[in-house]
């Protein structure tokens, strides 16, 4: 019990020390404190694993202290050791920690050394608040925390006015979705009387399927999902956020922060389930963010934001398969996705860092020779999102889309449309950076170099992952248990319970044959595509200048950034300058200001009457007597016509 207290503790002591004393540490000692603060933490989620198996994995609650008490309502600052739990866990710690050492090599000019390590730790604290919160209050805690370090990590780099402005841009629409969120809460609040959630998810179970309070509370939790895990119409952020260092890319945008909106869906389950019309609404939104986010990658030059547009669409496809209830499915590609998109994000970030900070496609290539642990890792990583067995994507994405299959057909070609423009662009990417000749500077040429062992291992221990990683969850039809579906079977009980067809009819081994073949052949025709047109760095991408038509179109992402700035962003600046230019001072403060003049006004010449002048004086004293008596005598004259006429 006191070791999975201590699991977040550890990145908080990290922040604590590397923030307070970033100034005073060595880069070395930062480095090593934020990186061992990760390593103890996942020490920390093994011990876990082992504890829960041991006690015939039964979920362990862990109450920390008792929080709020309203009437009823008892809210504990409590965490929760179950199977969802211990896999982020593992994912959060584990490839935070390989983030951390390469992050030691990628940082390690930069002088905010210590605060970025500081920074690194903060957020590993609030995701494992997230993850292992029992309640949806402690979540909320780190879904806020985490938000609130995404803009500390990609404003890291805070004298460019550009990146503030990301960093900016990813906290507000961020807060958009929060909103979603908090209001979901408070209707579980209603709804159940507790927001624990054994308590909610049992009480859940005697509630009809497409009860009005559940689908209010999944629109509002989903509403915050799609700000978190970048979904239309809140995404755009996402590929902005890429102004931070590389390894926020990779730990934030591509493994973790990313799928807090699938881990709470997943979490939430059997309040899904019983949202059958939410849960088609998720399902469509993912398909739409995958097959669009898709397109805008094909034209990208920015080796990051290709990468940015690929973590949307992918993102897209793990919403596919949780609006279909397969929820298994959609969470094993949470775990394959973290392994070959921080590669490819770390491997972006040493190519970055072999050409001196070029970002620019178009002005790399021929890498391949001079980088080469960097050019195969990447490879690895990019055969691994492209879905060619026997790499780690090609397991979940066909269990994704066999079960899309069976929800709606046209859903399905839709998503294998996506998954085609995957593999087009990642291995245009690919072809672009790694073969044909340099085409970059000469003096760029001169200091191309490997990235040094702290960067490259991490690497080729993500690159393991990535070609391994997918048989926890090998299809039945290769007669082998899918370890991950048995493992995470006891999640979705009460599922099970209020919708028996939840488990949905397996899948024939004629159709599973033949929707896994049709994924494979999609994908080997986009790579030979990509090939024809990009291999060997031929047809190297137009100046942003000579980009015309629908290209231009999408290469400037639709003009959604300039859509949502007009509808949206003006108008609130006019009205802002409406309150700030005439509102507040013409209004609100000219009825203060007008107040306090008249006061002072009044004042003034009522000051005059108490001058200390004996004469004047004795002149108000005359004239108050005069008044007084003129009075009495009115009073008198108006008593006796009173009485002379008769009137009481």
């Amino acid at each position: 019990m006191l070791l999975i207290k201590l699991i977040p503790l550890f990145p908080l002591i990290g922040f604590l020390i590397n923030g307070l004393g970033f100034r005073k540490i060595s880069k070395g000692l930062a480095g090593w404190l934020g990186t061992g603060a990760a390593l103890l933490s996942f020490v920390g989620a093994v011990s876990a694993y082992q504890a829960f198996m041991a006690g015939g994995e039964q979920p362990i609650i862990v109450n920390i202290f008792d929080w709020i008490t309203v009437g009823s309502l008892n809210i504990s600052f409590s965490f929760q050791i179950d199977q969802l739990s211990i896999l982020m866990l593992f994912v959060v710690t584990g490839v935070g920690t390989l983030i951390h050492v390469y992050s030691m090599g990628y940082m390690h000019d930069d002088e905010g050394f210590g605060k970025f390590f500081a920074f690194l730790n903060l957020f590993l604290f609030s995701m494992l608040l997230l993850v292992m919160g029992s309640n949806y209050i402690v979540m909320f805690i780190g879904w806020e925390g985490v938000g609130l370090c995404s803009y500390l990590l990609i404003g890291f780099w805070n004298k460019n006015f550009e990146y503030g402005n990301a960093a900016r841009k990813a906290f507000i629409m961020n807060r958009v979705g929060d909103l979603g969120f908090l209001i979901g809460i408070f209707l579980i609040i209603n709804q159940f009387g507790t927001v624990e959630y054994l308590q909610v998810f049992e009480k859940a179970k005697g509630l009809s399927i497409g009860n009005a309070a559940i689908i209010a509370i999944t629109a509002c939790l989903f509403i915050g999902a799609t700000g978190k895990s970048a979904q239309i119409p809140l995404y755009t952020w996402l590929p902005d956020a890429m102004a931070g260092p590389t390894p926020v890319s990779a730990l934030i945008h591509a493994a973790t922060m990313v799928t807090s909106g699938l881990y709470m869906i997943v979490r939430s389950n059997i309040l899904y389930t019983l949202a059958p019309g939410t849960l088609e609404v998720v399902a469509w939104v993912g398909a739409a963010t995958a097959l669009f986010a898709a397109t805008i990658g094909i034209f990208q030059n920015d080796i990051k934001k290709v990468l940015a547009y690929s973590t949307v669409s992918q993102l897209g496809y793990m919403f596919m398969a949780m609006g279909v209830a397969a929820y298994t499915s959609g969470f094993f590609h949470v775990v394959t996705h973290a392994f070959f998109k921080a590669l490819l994000f770390l491997g972006a970030g040493s190519v970055i860092h072999a050409m001196s900070g070029e970002q620019d496609i178009r002005k790399m290539g021929g890498l391949g020779g001079k980088i080469k642990i960097t050019a195969i890792t990447f490879l690895i990583g990019t055969i691994a999102i492209s879905g060619i067995p026997p790499f780690a994507g090609f397991f979940s994405k066909d269990e994704i889309l066999a079960h899309v299959y069976e929800h709606n057909k046209i859903m399905w070609v839709l998503a294998v449309i996506g998954s085609m423009m995957t593999a087009f662009y990642m291995f245009r990417l690919y072809f672009l950076t790694f073969t044909g000749s340099f085409r970059g500077t000469h003096e760029q040429e001169h200091h191309v170099h490997e990235s040094p062992f702290s960067m490259t291992l991490p690497l080729m221990v993500l690159a393991v992952f990535s070609i391994v990683g997918g048989f926890m969850g090998i299809p039945e039809i290769f007669h082998f248990p899918h370890a991950l579906a048995e493992f995470m079977k006891p999640l979705f009980a009460g599922s099970l319970a209020v919708n028996p067809e939840f488990a949905g009819a397996p899948i024939d081994h004629s159709t599973e044959w033949m929707l896994m073949g049709i994924s494979v052949a999609a994908a080997v025709v986009s790579i030979l595509f990509a090939y024809s047109k990009f291999g060997g760095s031929k047809n190297v991408p137009a100046e942003d200048s000579a980009i015309e038509g629908f290209q231009k179109t999408v290469y400037n992402k639709y003009y959604i950034d300039e859509a949502y700035w007009a509808i949206f962003v003006t108008p609130v600046k006019h009205l802002s300058n409406l309150f700030a230019y005439v509102v507040e001072p013409k209004g609100f403060d000219g009825i203060v200001n007008g107040i306090g003049n008249l006061v002072d006004s009044v004042s003034g010449k009522v000051r005059k009457l108490q001058a200390g002048g004996t004469g004047f004086y004795l002149f108000a004293m005359v004239i108050g007597i005069a008044v007084i008596l003129t009075m009495n005598l009115g009073y008198q004259v108006v008593e006796t016509i009173k009485t002379f006429v008769g009137i009481k």
